[in-house]
């Protein structure tokens, strides 16, 4: 349909007529965000992190063959890297010979092949690097194109019980923390594992002793590590919340910027953010702090394995049992165990950042998406566009009905008018007919047919919608108008900017359709807005016609060219017009006044007004005297 993207389906259920027309479902409890809307109460307890890695692990896939190629290098270089040490140790031993000798032999030799190694060790971290650099972002990227079509598939239910500041955050500040974790913590787990291997390999066949001295610190790192991650846990996790809640926040300002200025809230905004920006610097300097506490108190447990084995080696020094040399040696080999040590527990900081992340993008995708067309779902060709709702009910929440048993039958190519006061449930009846939502009881046919039946593409084909708020895209006049048909030559968009009398407007404009537009048309009138929504269903052409409210930023001259219009648009197909200016309605096939969810007065205008009830109250009540037909 013309207006077939997530904001106008959302808008149609939300637009400022019809918002109270159908109360917006309540917000649904999600892990992470705590409080309807994400906006306070607890945050929600990390999940399990084992679980978190093995998913993101299903989105290395086809990396996983350079992943290999990747540990193959790391391998290479922490063996090149293992034989510096030994180098060392040799260099030192050929100057400390007994007579005081120097082996300048063995000494040459353990030089040059030290330099070669540290050069070899450069060239393979700089192509680790590269290589994984690239992985990580394709990776990621994966992801992130997984979280953006997830959200294309959600209900509209979904975004109406969701700020869209979370929402954005999920995909941007979530999705970097992700990328981050990926691109530092792999390649430093490959490392880092080869190297605690090789060098506990290489200091037992050194001196089995001196291993037992260098181990004593083990233990500490483990449990020290362990019990950081169990504190800090929580507290990113509940920083990614706070962060989703404070974008939040400024999303819906600057959106309503306008609204804040006139209204004099700008104080009041600031507040809000400063609240919630405190709450967010808060956890995260208790996050960083006892994240921060981890290396210091490492650096204190290496330094006293290090003072361990010197004390033990150099007694086995004395009585003969080891030279200086492999004292060295063993010395850079226990920094080479234990750094790695140290780095992999420090990983938990980033893991911890990391996996907040992509649990709440996980909780996105995880989220259930639109019911799937059933077996044999047929699609709606041409449609005549008879419409029948059968004794109709739904609520947003079970003990909350908001339309109760409604029945009529919209022949085709009628118009029908939907009528009452605010709250009422007439934009619940469009939502319902486009399938943005399902009926609780009862059903809806088009042609005879349950909509349920046919395929949701070939239904919200059949409708072109204009919404009383309307939402333009990035790009050109012309690209906002050919939304809803592509493939539409430059001839039939200038048309139908004329029929909706757009043309006016957009030839003053110095680069006509070729002007670019600011985020949501903001360099144009509401009025100029409406207008070109009004253009692109006309070109859309659909076969049923849903107007909420269209003309309602319209001045009255320009409406009634677009009331001109819109006859010839109108004619032959079956629309549904959800009005408050009753003029603009006088001539429908049928009028409906909704109240409290039901149909409560139906027929022509001539009808009503003779009838003396409802809707000849409310037209007075707009004309005062003025009474017709």
């Amino acid at each position: 349909m013309s207006e077939r993207d997530a904001n106008a389906a959302n808008k149609a259920g939300r637009s400022s007529a019809g918002a109270a027309d159908a109360p917006a479902p309540p917000p649904m409890n999600m892990p992470g965000r705590g409080g309807p809307m994400g906006r306070g109460g607890p945050a929600a307890k990390p999940k399990n992190l084992k679980a978190t890695l093995l998913r993101l692990w299903s989105y290395f896939g086809g990396e996983r063959k350079l992943l290999t190629f990747i540990f193959l290098i790391v391998l290479v270089d922490s063996i090149i890297m293992l034989a510096a040490p030994y180098l060392i140790g040799v260099s030192i031993d050929a100057m400390t010979k007994d007579g005081g000798s120097v082996d300048f032999g063995s000494l040459q030799i353990a030089l040059i092949a030290l330099v070669v190694s540290y050069i070899a060790d450069g060239g393979l971290t700089f192509m680790q690097g590269w290589l994984m650099a690239g992985t990580s972002q394709r990776i990621v990227g994966r992801l992130r194109a997984a979280l953006f079509e997830k959200l294309h598939r959600l209900p509209v239910r979904f975004f109406d019980s969701r700020t869209h500041g979370d929402l954005m955050s999920r995909m941007s500040n979530d999705i970097d923390n992700v990328s981050n974790t990926v691109a530092q913590s792999a390649a430093q787990v490959m490392t880092g594992s080869i190297s605690i291997v090789g060098a506990l390999v290489m200091m037992l066949i050194l001196s089995p002793v001196l291993t037992l001295a260098s181990l004593i610190t083990v233990p500490a790192v483990y449990w020290l590590a362990r019990a950081i991650a169990r504190s800090t846990a929580p507290l990113f996790k509940q920083q990614q919340s706070k962060l989703g809640k404070l974008n939040g926040h400024v999303e819906e300002t600057i959106s309503g910027i306008q609204i804040v200025k006139a209204f004099n809230r700008e104080e009041k905004a600031i507040a809000e953010f400063d609240a919630v920006n405190a709450e967010l610097c808060e956890v995260g300097i208790k996050a960083q702090i006892r994240s921060g506490f981890l290396m210091p108190i490492m650096n204190v447990i290496n330094n006293l394995g290090f003072a361990a084995v010197a004390i033990v080696g150099g007694l086995l020094a004395v009585n003969g049992h080891i030279t200086v040399g492999v004292i060295a040696s063993f010395l850079s080999y226990s920094r080479q165990f234990v750094r790695p040590l140290i780095d992999l527990a420090n990983l938990f900081n980033v893991l911890q950042s990391g996996v907040a992340g992509a649990e709440r993008v996980f909780e996105v995708l995880d989220e259930q998406e639109e019911p799937d067309d059933p077996p044999g779902a047929a699609s709606l060709v041409n449609p005549r566009g008879r419409v029948v709702f059968d004794h109709v009910s739904f609520g947003y929440r079970a003990d909350v009905p908001i339309l109760s048993d409604v029945s009529f039958d919209s022949a085709e190519g009628t118009m029908t008018a939907l009528i009452g006061p605010t709250g009422a449930g007439k934009t619940t009846i469009v939502n319902l007919l486009t399938r943005f939502y399902d009926v609780t009881a009862g059903s809806i046919t088009i042609d005879g047919r349950d909509i349920r039946s046919y395929t949701k593409d070939s239904l919200r084909q059949a409708f072109g919608i204009v919404l009383q708020d309307t939402y333009l895209f990035a790009g050109t006049i012309r690209d906002n108008i050919k939304y809803g048909k592509p493939d539409a030559t430059d001839e039939e968009v200038e048309r139908a900017a004329a029929l909706a009398n757009a043309a006016s407007f957009i030839r003053r404009l110095p680069l006509r359709y070729d002007t670019a537009l600011a985020e949501n048309g903001s360099n144009l009138s509401q009025g100029q807005r409406q207008l070109l929504a009004i253009a692109r269903v006309i070109l859309a052409d659909p076969s049923i016609l849903i107007l909420d409210e269209a003309t309602s930023s319209i001045d009255t001259r320009t409406e009634l060219h677009i009331q001109d219009a819109l006859k010839g648009v109108l004619r032959g197909r079956t629309s549904f017009v959800i009005a408050h200016r009753l003029n603009t309605i006088r001539d429908a096939d049928t009028i409906m006044v909704i109240d409290k969810g039901s149909i409560v007065e139906r027929g022509s205008h001539e009808e009503l007004m003779a009838r003396r009830g409802v809707y000849y109250e409310m037209f007075t009540n707009q004309f005062g005297a003025v009474l017709s037909g």
